[in-house]
């Protein structure tokens, strides 16, 4: 790791890039192809659905939450062998999961992520699907999220971390 890497995950940096690697512009072509996949699923399993979103929030239906939950068991498991196998990257590059800390600002963020989510009946993952499907009127919350983003970035180092 380079002595900038390690200056800016000492001083709090939320997400580093590491990589050294230097790929061609068609390196990429591999994520393109999961993300369609990713949203064929998002599409067959119903959870750009407005309707799915809406009953999760009103506690009238297991499908989200079972989506949910199977997400989170295989992102766990993922770790795990990560972890235990010390996988490397396509790129044969070491898969470091740096340790995380709580801090109260993540209980705010996680309210207002959720409110929106109840509002809007979508999540970042699934809004650019949607859009896809034709839902045009998604656009207003993508431009939304984008605007949350640059709030949030602008008044970062002033909310409680």
């Amino acid at each position: 790791m380079s002595k900038h890497s390690e200056e800016m995950i000492n001083s709090g940096t939320a997400c580093v890039n590491e990589s050294e690697v230097k790929k061609t512009w068609y390196s990429n072509f591999k994520y393109a192809l999961v993300g369609i996949v990713f949203g064929i699923v998002f599409v067959k399993s119903e959870i750009i659905s407005w309707f799915r979103i809406q009953e999760m929030f009103r506690l009238h239906s297991f499908h989200m939450y079972g989506v949910i939950g199977t997400a989170v068991c295989v992102g766990m498991i993922s770790v795990f062998i990560i972890k235990r196998y010390k996988i490397k990257s396509f790129e044969g590059e070491e898969i470091v999961i740096h340790p995380k800390t709580f801090n109260k600002g993540q209980i705010y963020g996680g309210l207002i992520f959720g409110f929106g989510w109840a509002i809007t009946g979508a999540c970042p993952g699934p809004l650019f699907v949607q859009f896809g499907t034709g839902f045009t009127v998604v656009s207003i919350t993508i431009l939304g999220a984008i605007l949350g983003t640059w709030i949030y970035g602008k008044f970062k180092d002033k909310l409680p971390h």
